[in-house]
């Protein structure tokens, strides 16, 4: 079983951009998916309102019985979240890398135009070595 389920960038404005699904069980349609992000994306919204502390980023890490959500958000609000395995580590490494990627491959790309869906297929490439290059590192843990 794949510790990756599913990965989703989400623009500032809560729209989805991109969607991969890495497991082969419980995949969604296009319009759960969509729901999903918007979901998140109001409830990241929220917690960063009404977090007590100062200076709160919004939801990290949200652990379930048979799931874990974990999210980067970029300094221009662009959220990057995983969905994976319960209790696998270094989501956020990989999060981090795949923001870097999307900077690469994505932003400086002529023909990619903002808050769009994106459409590289340099970025698949090299999310789909980062993405398996992660899986091998679990597996030999």
């Amino acid at each position: 079983m794949a510790a990756i389920y599913s990965l989703y960038i989400i623009n500032k404005s809560g729209g989805l951009i991109f969607y991969k699904d890495y497991g082969s069980a419980g995949r969604m349609d296009t319009n759960d998916s969509l729901r999903l992000a918007s979901l998140w994306h109001s409830m990241h919204a929220i917690s960063q309102q009404l977090s007590p502390v100062n200076g709160c980023f919004g939801i990290e890490l949200l652990q379930a019985d048979t799931f874990d959500l974990h999210c980067f958000q970029s300094l221009t609000g662009t959220k990057f979240f995983v969905v994976c395995e319960p209790g696998t580590l270094n989501m956020e490494n990989l999060l981090k890398h795949v923001y870097e990627l999307y900077t690469d491959y994505v932003l400086k790309n002529p023909f990619y135009e903002m808050e769009m869906p994106i459409r590289c297929e340099l970025f698949d490439i090299n999310l789909a070595q980062a993405v398996q290059k992660d899986r091998v590192a679990l597996l030999g843990r």
